[in-house]
């Protein structure tokens, strides 16, 4: 339990200052350039590289362990993140640089603390559901921190103050995770009942193990829909989040307070929502609660951005959002968890992420050609149909997504995807852990 209490902690602390840093870079951008598409141009330059730290760095988790990564690539990002809150007086070329950087260290050290995640949850014994909507919720709360206090912290200390704090809840976390997580519940070469054979076994090359995730991957369908609904939603969340509300709160409020405020809203709903699944969530029925959580709390939020110039309405309906996804990470969580074999999660999982998060970096140099092009509100109509059509993924194809409600028990009786030969198939191969 002390290290579950410790990666909840972390991920805590790491949320607000990165969500202080996610409001203060666009900020930053819009009023020292005035460009829409450099905003977007600033949202890639963090974004792509993390996306990309996933599926590249995996093999690295399998051969060092996830507690190691996690906590070096945090003490580097500290480092990193000081040079962007730094470097943004060199010019716009030297701050895209500087966000390259310490977008693929906060890539790597996120993704080692999720395949922290379900080792950790298995010693402390806890349902999984549960812990992830625990896990999850503790995040949103640290959303909701972060963006309430993010407005105003840039307003007293400036854009760049904000991002500076960011990079000292980095060394923290590095710290938590050191001092709680134990190294036996975290990856590497560590000899556990049933997995000995694994980890004996001679190191995978590198190419070898990414390949071998991404076969393992293309043969589950529902992980496929998952990872396609995923990518253009938050293609959309990103435009919406990096180009189009701070665009939004300058023409309408002219103060970027509001960018708390529009930020703190979804994520109170979600705050308040998640409490309530972490409630029900060994018994709730996923597939219903997925499906139109996503439908009240995506596309909805934007539409109103086009058709209202009301901070009340927009903050009314990103609360209602928050409430209502409440329950949609912490099932794409377990379900993650539950599908892929333990010994392929660190490859699987994070080539899963990979393809999730692609969307990330495109939505905001879309969302930024966009405006260019077509205008705020025309842009936001835009992007809330592709994200509706999105959401309408799991409707049209009833009967795959209707997996989501099975549990591991039920799971055991359904014929699983074809998983890669195991590892002793081919000599100098070691399938690890993390």
């Amino acid at each position: 339990m002390k290290g579950l209490i410790g990666l909840f902690t972390a991920g805590t602390i790491s949320q607000i200052g990165s969500r202080m840093t996610f409001l203060a870079v666009p900020w930053l951008v819009l009023v020292t350039t005035g460009s829409p598409t450099r905003m977007g141009l600033a949202a890639a330059a963090e974004w792509l590289p993390y996306v990309l730290a996933a599926p590249l760095g995996a093999p690295l988790l399998d051969r060092f362990g996830a507690r190691r990564i996690a906590i070096g690539a945090d003490l580097a990002s500290a480092l990193a993140t000081a040079a962007v809150a730094l470097g943004y007086v060199g010019g716009f070329g030297s701050l895209l640089a500087l966000l390259v950087v310490a977008g693929a260290l906060r890539g790597m050290g996120d993704n080692a603390k999720r395949m922290l995640l379900p080792r950790t949850i298995a010693a402390s014994g806890v349902d999984i559901t549960r812990a992830a909507s625990v896990y999850d919720g503790v995040n949103r709360l640290a959303g909701l921190l972060g963006a309430g206090i993010g407005g105003s912290v840039i307003v007293w200390l400036g854009a760049p103050g904000a991002v500076l704090f960011d990079g000292a809840t980095f060394a923290v976390c590095a710290l938590l995770v050191w001092l709680l997580v134990p190294a036996d519940t975290a990856g590497g070469p560590v000899p556990l009942t049933g997995l000995a054979k694994v980890l004996a076994a001679p190191r995978e090359p590198y190419l070898t193990a990414i390949r071998g995730g991404a076969r393992y991957l293309r043969e589950d369908r529902l992980m496929v829909g998952i990872l396609a609904l995923l990518f253009v939603t938050n293609l959309a969340d990103q435009a919406n989040a990096a180009v189009f509300v701070p665009l939004w709160v300058d023409q309408v409020l002219h103060s970027p307070i509001a960018l708390g405020f529009t930020g703190g809203a979804f994520a109170l709903g979600a705050v308040l929502g998640n409490i309530g699944f972490t409630a029900l969530a060994p018994r709730a029925p996923r597939y219903a609660v997925f499906t139109i959580g996503f439908l009240l709390g995506g596309a909805p939020r934007l539409f109103t951005l086009a058709l209202s110039d009301t901070l009340t309405l927009v903050l009314a309906v990103s609360f209602v959002g928050g409430l209502a996804m409440a329950a949609v990470n912490p099932i794409l969580s377990a379900v993650s968890f539950e599908r892929v074999p333990e010994h392929l999660q660190a490859r699987v999982l994070s080539l899963s992420t990979a393809i999730a998060y692609a969307g990330i970096p495109l939505g905001g140099l879309v969302g930024g050609w966009a405006v260019n092009g077509m205008g705020l509100t025309w842009s936001l109509a835009l992007f809330g149909g592709l994200y509706l059509a999105a959401t309408l993924l799991p409707v049209v194809d009833r009967q795959t997504w209707r997996q989501l409600d099975r549990r591991p028990d039920a799971a055991a009786t359904v014929p699983a995807p074809r998983r890669p030969e195991p590892a002793e198939s081919s000599p100098g191969v070691e399938v690890g852990v993390a």
